[in-house]
């Protein structure tokens, strides 16, 4: 039971960090002793009409067999609007037993948001809010921020019938992150096979502020048409933890034949889960800017059908 108990801990923690990293400001702790949490949802972030509030608690028994206890909050949201909505929700659930939900019952409110917002009723007044944040860079740990040039050449024995697809693909390197003098980068890359996260590794690795990187965290998804499953895999590199909660990240998000590497240089303050939240933060924005993440109804369908496959170590 306790074995179980721990299990369903860790997922939910996972889940947390990912949905902190997503939503940043909107997600907000109530009780984190009793995992309890709100989000503030709009249907346009930069010029809200409507908002909701969810607020959540996470049973000890979710994700594997119970659903989150959810309240939603709106003085607009009543009647049949407010039954429609849940009967959405827990049909989201049902379609996913088992499974982190927490992402898709937030893109789902807002779509629902979205569809109200075009329609002709005006919205309640909403204050607009905005903040501009200066993010620090050092420019002698981190990389500009453009793809590299797609190169063919790397002496690995390729069938042929394989050559177009195993190809070194192009690379993009995303802002840096920088807190107390340690500074976070991700890097990002489509692949399609295992062969193709190794020639990306090892494309990095010559770069040397990368290999001089205190941990180089990665995860991958490859999407396997012929058994609709994922191929995937993570390392920490010596970040405890960290490759796991990469790769749940991207499993939450639903994005699928890409790689995304994280590196960190240590500046000598230790920055405890803060270095975790900059970890998916980074991964995040540049799956984001890159356009890889997908429409919550192609993530719950997503969720629903396929099954995982784990890979065999690369190194």
């Amino acid at each position: 039971m306790a074995e179980g108990d721990t299990g369903s801990d860790q997922r939910q923690n996972e889940e947390i960090e990912a949905m902190a990293a997503i939503y940043g400001e909107e997600w907000c702790v109530i009780d984190d002793c009793a995992k309890i949490f709100c989000i503030r949802i709009s249907d346009d972030i930069d010029d809200p009409k409507w908002t909701l509030c969810l607020q959540v608690m996470l049973p000890n028994e979710y994700p594997g067999t119970a659903p989150p206890i959810y309240q939603l909050n709106a003085p607009w949201l009543k009647g049949q609007e407010r039954a429609d909505l849940s009967n959405s929700l827990e049909e989201i659930y049902i379609q996913n037993i088992g499974e982190s939900i927490l992402y898709l019952w937030v893109e789902k409110i807002r779509d629902v948001l979205i569809q109200k917002s075009q329609m002709t009723e005006p919205g309640p007044n909403v204050k607009k809010k905005t903040e501009e944040e200066d993010v620090e860079c050092e420019d002698d740990l981190v990389l500009a921020c453009q793809p590299e040039n797609q190169v063919k050449t790397l002496d690995f024995d390729v069938s042929e019938n394989r050559t177009e697809i195993e190809e070194l693909p192009p690379i993009d390197h995303g802002i840096p992150i920088t807190d107390r003098r340690s500074t976070f980068q991700a890097h990002l890359a489509p692949v399609v096979c295992p062969k193709q996260v190794k020639m990306v590794l090892a494309k990095l690795y010559e770069n040397k502020k990368i290999a001089s990187a205190t941990h180089n965290i990665y995860a991958y998804r490859i999407y396997c048409e012929d058994k609709q499953t994922f191929l995937q895999d993570c390392e920490d590199d010596g970040e405890t933890a960290a490759g796991g909660r990469l790769l749940h990240l991207m499993e939450i998000l639903n994005v699928r034949d890409v790689m995304v590497v994280v590196s960190r240089w240590y500046g000598g303050v230790l920055l405890g889960p803060d270095r975790f939240k900059h970890i998916n933060n980074c991964a995040r924005n540049i799956l984001v800017e890159k356009n890889y993440t997908n429409s919550p109804e192609e993530s719950s369908k997503a969720l629903g059908k396929n099954k995982k496959a784990d890979s065999e170590g690369l190194i």
